[in-house]
């Protein structure tokens, strides 16, 4: 197809598929070409690092990221050993995605904190120094550690990645982080927003990379695609929780308005074609390679593409055609 952007593409496991499945995904995307994979840790669906840590031996080259730890559900001395481990097993192969979890699986864990933005930031910061092997002593208001330095800190560091979306996370990632991911219905548009929300955080202006998840769909039309969307937007609308990735492509009037609508047939309907073109790939190979040359103009580095539900392997070899024919 011939992307005239460097854009990185990957694919993405998604947690609905049980794990054991995870590494003849890896196995077979990476044989079709693909040189990324990433797996999703989220409450009650399967552990991330146990999956990265498998997928990284099944396979050769891939990177392998985990999008996202929660920063407050495990203590970052031990985050910090799990990133250091993969990181002296998989030199230069492992991306370490963190987060501030979900606010609802972290209330029902026990886990959520005074402040999601401070908690991020400390557990950041102690990991970041531990895997790079520095001596830690913290004393902040979620997180201490008393002299702290691991045994086996990596020779290659992997990069810790922030899944956020606010303005102020976002500026947070570009300060303490290597890179942001940005999770699905992430357009073109919100990509380059959020990209200037991290360039006012990454003051020092180090190289700091995004990586975006976007659910994609190969198919015969542009419109078959456009159609298989509506349902997925009309849900994230009638939500009400995604509402910070449709106020840089709607207008919000038109967008309440969508709300006050209880029916999602109906919604899905009346999504203008425009919102849907910009949150998701979808059509023809000439489809993607506008959908993934606006995405790189915006700022992306990387995008992950995100099956349909129980779409699978066979939509990853279509992406494969389109993407390396």
């Amino acid at each position: 197809m011939g992307i005239d952007k460097k854009v990185h593409v990957g694919v993405c496991f998604r947690r609905e598929y049980s794990p054991e499945k995870a590494l003849q995904f890896a196995i077979e995307s990476e044989a079709l070409g693909f040189e990324e994979v990433w797996v999703v840790e989220d409450c009650f669906y399967a552990s991330g690092v146990a999956a990265a840590a498998a997928t990284l031996a099944s396979t050769k080259k891939m990177r392998v990221g985990l999008g996202i730890m929660p920063a407050v559900a495990r203590n970052p001395v031990f985050s910090a050993m799990e990133i250091a481990t993969i990181g002296c097993m998989y030199p230069g192969r492992f991306i370490a995605g963190v987060g501030h979890g979900v606010e609802g699986w972290m209330r029902q864990i026990g886990a959520y904190p005074r402040s999601q933005l401070t908690a991020l930031r400390e557990a950041v910061e102690i990991m970041r120094g531990l895997i790079h092997g520095e001596r830690v002593n913290y004393a902040g208001k979620q997180f201490t550690l008393d002299d702290g330095v691991l045994a086996y800190p990596p020779a290659v560091v992997p990069p810790i990645y922030l899944g956020v979306r606010g303005p102020k996370s976002l500026a947070l990632s570009g300060e303490i982080a290597d890179g942001t991911i940005l999770a699905e219905y992430a357009s073109p548009a919100y990509t380059a927003w959020a990209r200037e929300q991290i360039e006012k955080g990454n003051q020092q202006r180090r190289k700091h990379g995004v990586t975006v998840f976007v659910y994609a769909h190969a198919c015969d039309t542009h419109e078959e695609g456009r159609e298989l969307f509506r349902p997925l937007v009309a849900k994230a609308i009638l939500s009400g929780r995604k509402d910070i990735y449709f106020t840089t492509i709607a207008d919000e009037d038109e967008l309440r308005t969508l709300r006050k609508i209880d029916n999602p047939e109906e919604v899905a309907k009346r999504i203008p074609d425009a919102w849907i073109d910009q949150m998701g790939i979808f059509g023809q190979p000439q489809d993607w390679k506008r959908s993934l040359e606006a995405f790189g103009q915006a700022g992306a580095d990387t995008v992950l593409l995100v099956t349909l539900p129980e779409q699978g392997m066979k939509q990853v070899t279509r992406f494969a055609h389109y993407l390396f024919d």
